[in-house]
C-alpha cells in the first residue's frame, strides 16, 4: 500500500507540472499577444511608461523566460500579481474569493448528495412503490431544467413575490456597515466550524457502521448526531467568539437558503438515479441472496450489504465533485451575484488578467488530482474485494 501511494503521488507531481505548463501557454500565448497589447498598445501611456509597465510585469522578456521565472516563483508560493489590480498579489484575490465559494457550493454540494443517496436508496430497496415513480419523474424533471431559467423562478416567487428571501449578493450591507468583522472571517469560520462538524458526524457514522450489533451502530449513529448538533449550537450560542459573529453568520447563511436550494433541486436527481441504478445492481448479487439466507434483518441487508457496495460510484462522483468545487459555477455565482471563483475566472480570462486565470486554474488542478488519489485510497476501504497488489 506504501509502495502504491507513493507511486500515486509521484504520478500526481508529474501531471500537475503537465496541466500547469499546458495551461500557461495556452493561456499566454494567445493571438496577437493580447497581454502584451494591453499595456504596450495604449496610445495615452507614455514610451517611457509602458516600457516601465512591461518591465515590471515581466512583459519584456522572452516567453521561455517568463515560463522559468513563473514556475520558479509559483513553488515557492508566489503566483505572481494581478494585472487588473496591480500590484495585488493573485494569492491576495484568490483567498479573499475562495471562501464565499468553499461555503456556498460545500454546502449544496453536501446538501444534494445526501438527499440523492438517500432517495436513491429507498427507491431501489422499494422498486414498484407508488412514490417511486413521482419522485423519479419529479428528480428528473428538475435535472432536465435549464440552470438560469430555474434559479430566476425561485428567485421571482421566493424573493419577489413572497418576499421570504433575499435576492442577490452574499450580505445584507445595512447589517454588515458597522461589523467588527470582515465578511472572510465569517466565512472561513463557518467553513471550519462546518467542516469539525461534519467529520465528527461522519466518524459517529462510520463507527456506528463498524459495530457488530444493531442496537450500538443506532445509539452511535443517533447520539454522536446529537453531540455534533449540541456542540454546533452552543459554539454559536454559549461561546463569546460565536456569539459576536452569529449575527454576521446569520446574514450569511440567509443570503445561502435560495442558491443552496436551487443547486440541490436541480442536481440531487442525478446523485439519485446512480445510486439506483448501482443499489439494483447490487440486490442481484449473490452475497445478498445469502445474507437474506442467514436471516439478517432487512434493514441489515440494506444499509450494511447493498447500500454499502452501492456507494462506490457515488463516493466517486462525489470526491470529483468536491475536487472541481473551486470554479463555484459561473452561471449559479452570475446568477445571485455571488462574487466567489467562478465570478473571478470568467473575469479574469474577459479582461485578460492571465496571471488570477493560471492561479485559479492552478488550485482547480491540485484539487482535482487529490481528489483522484482520495477516491483510489477509499476504494480499497469501502470495497473489500479492491486490494493494491504490489509487484517486486
Amino acid at each position: 500500500m506504501i509502495r502504491y501511494v507513493t507511486r500515486r503521488l509521484i504520478q500526481m507531481v508529474f501531471l500537475f507540472l503537465v496541466f500547469l505548463t499546458v495551461t500557461w501557454f495556452l493561456l499566454y500565448i494567445l493571438p496577437g499577444d493580447s497581454v502584451a497589447l494591453k499595456y504596450a498598445g495604449n496610445p495615452n501611456i507614455p514610451p517611457q511608461a509602458r516600457e516601465v509597465a512591461m518591465e515590471r510585469l515581466g512583459l519584456d522578456k522572452p516567453v521561455l523566460i517568463q515560463f522559468r521565472d513563473y514556475m520558479f516563483n509559483f513553488f515557492q508560493g508566489d503566483l505572481g500579481v494581478s494585472f487588473n489590480q496591480y500590484p495585488r498579489p493573485v494569492v491576495d484575490i484568490i483567498g479573499e474569493r475562495l471562501p464565499r465559494t468553499l461555503v456556498l457550493f460545500l454546502t449544496a454540494l453536501v446538501t444534494y448528495y445526501w438527499a440523492g443517496f438517500v432517495a436513491g436508496k429507498y427507491l431501489a430497496w422499494r422498486r414498484g412503490n407508488r412514490g417511486e415513480m413521482a419522485v423519479t419523474i419529479g428528480g428528473v424533471g428538475l435535472y432536465s431544467m435549464f440552470l438560469p431559467f430555474f434559479a430566476f423562478m425561485l428567485i421571482w416567487f421566493f424573493s419577489v413575490q413572497l418576499g421570504w428571501l433575499p435576492i442577490s449578493k452574499f450580505l445584507d450591507p445595512e447589517q454588515w456597515r458597522d461589523a467588527p468583522f470582515a465578511a472572510n472571517q465569517v466565512f472561513m469560520r463557518l467553513f471550519w466550524v462546518a467542516l469539525i462538524a461534519a467529520f465528527a458526524m461522519f466518524a459517529a457514522n462510520f463507527a456506528g457502521h463498524r459495530s457488530h450489533s444493531r442496537a450500538l451502530e443506532r445509539i452511535l449513529r443517533v447520539g454522536g448526531g446529537a453531540l455534533v448538533i449540541a456542540g454546533f449550537l452552543y459554539y454559536w450560542f454559549g461561546t463569546e467568539s460565536g456569539q459576536s459573529m452569529r449575527p454576521y453568520a446569520g446574514d450569511i447563511a440567509f443570503h445561502m437558503i435560495l442558491p443552496v436550494l436551487t443547486l440541490t433541486l436541480i442536481a440531487f436527481a442525478g446523485v439519485m438515479l446512480l445510486t439506483r441504478s448501482s443499489m439494483l445492481e447490487t440486490l442481484r448479487e449473490d452475497f445478498i441472496l445469502t445474507a437474506r439466507a442467514k436471516g439478517l434483518p432487512e434493514g441489515v441487508i440494506r444499509d450494511r450489504h447493498a447500500a454499502r457496495t452501492a456507494l462506490l460510484p457515488v463516493v466517486t462522483s462525489l470526491v470529483l465533485a468536491v475536487a472541481t468545487v473551486i470554479d463555484g459555477g459561473v452561471i449559479t455565482e452570475a446568477v445571485f451575484s455571488w462574487p466567489g471563483m467562478g465570478e473571478i475566472l470568467i473575469s479574469s480570462v474577459l479582461n485578460e488578467d492571465i496571471p488570477v486565470a493560471v492561479g485559479a486554474f492552478a488550485f482547480i488542478g491540485v484539487l482535482a488530482l487529490i481528489g483522484h488519489f482520495v477516491v483510489d485510497v477509499l476504494y480499497g476501504f469501502l470495497d473489500p474485494r479492491i486490494r493494491v497488489t504490489e509487484h517486486g
